[in-house]
């Protein structure tokens, strides 16, 4: 028995024919199923290939976006300079010791305290000392009373002197008018000649008296130089008295305490010592094969572990003339200003000797594209950085992509750039990159000029000035 169907599917009348009722039901069944699968694959197909049209020109669009690494441009040398350890130390370590004998009797300072130049920071026993210096002053006064009794002895001669003048002039006369009255024959030459040897005898005395005044001036001369001498020695004692005040000889600090107060100190017994911290001091030892480099007065940068954020400039001081016989090392002291006395002794400091080289902008030789080929350059097409490339007979020129971000895409720009020195996988640019600029180290692909780039999560961000 035959029987048909008529179902409309789409504007469309599809017309079904069964002849048995048996393959009738399951012919109907499978059409009906049929029919179903064909309407549902016929809707879902033209989404499924809009979506792999979609993914395949993503794909091609993720293709051509390379993937670069990017740093920025600084200027720096080409060869780092060595670094240097060393500890820094005070200026200069004063040690103060005991200039007479005497018990410690007060220490007024201790360990990390500040002093002033002429501070008086402790005090001997100075009993003995006093003593001695009034014993001085006594023999002082004595000798002194010496001079005295010299110059009243050298007044008495002077008087005897000039008596003795008088009398000459006295006897003097009387002998001419002898002789006068000789000639006349009014006395007798006995007389005559008596009064002769008086005045020879008052001429005599005269002489003898001027010589005890001379003598008189010696012994004063001596007592008086006696009398200096004694005013050294009570001098001396008052320096010695002096001696048992403990006065700081440097403004500094007391970086050492030897003895405490109840100690008997001897001459020459250390008490404290003393450091001076207006400039530090560093020793490092330098090999012998960069002391050429080295030179008196030379500018030097150090830094403090202590102090990681902060530079201190400083100089070259001394230059030992000795070296290590056995390192070859040689001891080179360097000089740091320490105007806020936060530099002590004993911290670890790294010294970096300043070099005449001129600071250049320094980059990885693999961000340097060698010049190719005429065709290559024709289509703008570099090679990323190969041995082959990378360096070919130290040329003198080359080209690098430098990174452009004015529409919000990152892009690449070719840059012709002079190369200088080669050392350490790094080159040095003379002309053509700026500092700040930010340029292609590396790059997974070929780069062309104006060639969209993807920026890798490892590369160094340009700052918003250079990205706008």
């Amino acid at each position: 028995m035959s029987h048909k169907y008529t179902k409309r599917q789409g504007g469309k009348q599809i017309t079904l024919s069964l002849n048995s009722p048996v393959s009738s039901s399951m012919g109907l069944i499978a059409n009906v199923l049929g029919i179903g699968l064909l309407t549902m694959s016929c809707g879902l197909l033209p989404k499924s290939a809009e979506a792999e049209q979609e993914r395949r020109s993503g794909g091609e669009q993720a293709n051509n976006t390379t993937a670069v690494d990017v740093a920025i441009a600084r200027s720096g040398l080409l060869r780092q300079e060595p670094e240097y350890t060393g500890t820094t130390n005070a200026f200069r370590v004063v040690s103060l010791r005991s200039q007479v004998e005497g018990r410690l009797l007060a220490l007024n300072v201790d360990i990390g305290n500040a002093v002033k130049n002429g501070q008086v920071i402790g005090q001997l026993d100075d009993a003995l000392l006093l003593t001695a210096l009034k014993q001085a002053e006594a023999e002082l006064a004595a000798r002194k009373s010496e001079v005295a009794r010299a110059k009243t002895q050298v007044s008495n001669a002077r008087a005897e002197v000039e008596q003795a003048r008088l009398q000459v002039v006295q006897a003097q006369a009387d002998s001419q008018r002898q002789q006068k009255l000789l000639k006349e024959g009014a006395i007798a030459l006995q007389a005559a000649e008596q009064s002769q040897t008086q005045a020879r005898t008052a001429t005599q005395a005269l002489r003898a008296a001027t010589e005890q005044v001379r003598t008189e001036q010696q012994a004063v001369a001596a007592a008086q130089g006696r009398v200096v001498a004694q005013q050294a020695l009570v001098a001396e004692a008052k320096e010695r008295r002096s001696y048992a005040k403990l006065i700081s000889p440097i403004a500094g600090v007391i970086t050492e305490k030897v003895t405490e107060p109840g100690n008997l100190l001897q001459p020459g017994n250390e008490i404290l010592k003393i450091g001076d911290f207006s400039r530090a001091k560093v020793i490092v030892q330098v090999s012998e094969l960069e002391l050429g480099k080295i030179q008196l007065g030379q500018s030097v940068q150090v830094s403090l572990d202590a102090f990681a954020n902060k530079k201190y400039t400083g100089k070259v001081i001394r230059i030992s003339p000795a070296a290590d016989t056995t390192a070859r090392l040689v001891p080179v002291e360097v000089e740091i200003p320490n105007t806020d006395g936060k530099i002590g002794s004993g911290l670890l400091a790294r010294v970096n000797f300043q070099t005449t080289a001129q600071q250049r902008v320094v980059i990885p030789q693999t961000a340097i594209q060698a010049n190719q080929n005429e065709s290559t350059q024709r289509s703008g097409e570099v090679s990323p950085p190969s041995p082959t490339n990378r360096d070919p007979s130290q040329n003198r020129n080359g080209t690098v992509f430098v990174i452009n971000n004015t529409d919000g895409k990152p892009k690449v720009t070719s840059k012709s750039v002079t190369l200088g020195e080669r050392a350490d996988s790094k080159v040095e640019i003379l002309s053509g990159l700026q500092p700040g600029e930010s340029y292609v180290v590396r790059s997974g692909k070929p780069l062309k000029d104006g060639q969209n780039v993807r920026i890798s999560i490892i590369s160094e961000k340009p700052s918003s000035s250079q990205s706008n």
